[in-house]
């Protein structure tokens, strides 16, 4: 049987497991078992018992709950309220107004959640209701809310990032640096395009608040303080080389425990319900990795990464050729798999190849995690939509064309660190000096 042949049948088992509401991580297993019982001579349930426990008990993968737990304790704390208070002042004066507090305040959460969903949550309780109650337009909030919250994935810390970094055996710290520049140049694109919208549509834009002075918004500004710092120590330990990300994870916990405890949110209940929220997340993952890793080692027993890579190898792409192919590629699986199941299935497959193609590991890290956010706003199975429609209430459909502008902006992301790629590679660089 040829390798086309066995790919398809295990690409149609994928889809018939995952059609009968088996979970993604079980389907994965599933998969690899079979694959490994029909079409090699070792045994399955020897490799997979290995498989699953070695990647379960690795280290590095450490830093991935306690990144989940710190982001569940901010999520519960009067972060969201105090974040709004602090960031409307500064805003008044910019085309487009309040419109861009959803685009700052996304960067300055995705700084301490790591989750695009939560990003998307969090940011949304405190502006879909307070942007409405004040005449902005339904589909310019949604639209930029939408686009915004994935840089919950591409500022570190992030989540996707730290399952490339295990998939990969990539560093964690250097990606999660490389992800700095990127996620900046992404949130101007989205207030860019708010400044052009605004400047375009005035008569659309409410007339800005009372003016206050510069020290009214430094006070205003107070309540930033304390993420900002745990931002600064977070980031800071890891690119000064004090900390690795493991261990500036458990900082980061450590700090979300003290603001909130010290703004007076930190309860039993609110304790529990943080650590049970991180452990169900973390536990949804780690299992989607642990059957992953098994598909990986049934592929490689059947050799197909080694045959795809040599036949993508023989169709001679150039590196700009074999980017816009992935790109592609990876949109179209976005329209069905979530971003962390997309990374898993493929590094396995694709590493082979992008090495041979002489293509930065680290580099390709935040290239596919650009690609990733487009998933998170892709129909059917968006992420950040659903989470916009349990919000706002609005169809699916509708959700998705006001957020077509932020998809395309994502595109002209990608095309800009393909063309310019010092924009990942500068600060991991001086990071390594």
């Amino acid at each position: 049987m040829n390798d086309l042949t066995i790919m398809a049948l295990l690409v149609l088992s994928l889809f018939f497991i995952l059609g009968t509401g088996v979970w993604i991580g079980l389907t994965l297993s599933g998969v690899a078992w079979i694959g490994m019982q029909l079409f090699t001579s070792r045994v399955a349930g020897d490799a997979m018992a290995v498989t699953i426990w070695g990647s379960a008990s690795s280290w590095t993968l450490t830093a991935l709950p306690l990144f989940i737990w710190m982001g569940e304790i901010l999520f519960r704390t009067r972060l969201s309220q105090d974040m709004f208070k602090g960031l409307a002042p500064w805003m008044q004066a910019l085309p487009g107004r309040l419109l861009h507090t959803n685009v700052v305040g996304c960067t300055i959460f995705a700084a301490v959640s790591g989750s695009s969903a939560a990003t998307c949550a969090t940011i949304g309780k405190m502006t879909l209701p307070e942007l409405k109650r004040r005449g902005y337009p339904e589909h310019m909030i949604v639209g930029t809310l939408a686009g915004a919250s994935t840089l919950g994935l591409l500022i570190p810390p992030s989540i996707i990032m730290i399952v490339y970094g295990v998939s990969a055996e990539v560093s964690i710290a250097k990606l999660f640096i490389a992800g700095v520049l990127p996620g900046l140049m992404l949130a101007l694109l989205f207030s860019g395009y708010i400044v052009v919208w605004a400047l375009r549509n005035p008569g659309q834009i409410p007339p800005a608040d009372a003016k206050t002075t510069f020290l009214q918004k430094l006070s205003a500004s107070r309540a930033l303080i304390p993420v900002v710092l745990l931002i600064a120590a977070v980031l800071g330990s890891i690119y000064s080389g004090i900390a690795t990300a493991t261990e500036a994870a458990a900082i980061g916990v450590v700090g979300a425990l003290v603001i909130s405890a010290l703004q007076g949110s930190m309860s039993w209940s609110t304790f529990r319900e943080a650590l049970m929220g991180a452990t169900r997340l973390y536990c949804m993952i780690a299992l989607i990795l642990a059957g992953a890793a098994f598909l990986t080692l049934s592929m490689g027993y059947i050799g197909l990464p080694r045959h795809l890579a040599e036949w993508i190898a023989s169709l001679g792409l150039s590196q700009g050729q074999l980017i816009l192919a992935l790109t592609f590629f990876f949109i179209v699986l976005g329209c069905f798999l979530d971003g962390i199941s997309m990374v898993v299935l493929t590094m396995g497959v694709l590493m082979p190849t992008i090495q041979k193609a002489g293509i930065d590991p680290i580099w390709f890290g935040i290239f596919i995690v650009l690609v990733v956010e487009m998933a998170q706003i892709t129909p059917p199975v968006g992420f950040n939509l659903f989470v916009l429609q349990g919000m706002t209430g609005r169809e699916l459909p509708w959700i998705a064309k006001v957020t077509l502008p932020m998809f395309f902006l994502m595109c002209a992301a990608v095309a800009l660190v393909y063309v310019f790629p010092g924009i990942v590679t500068w600060l991991p660089e001086q990071m390594s000096r």
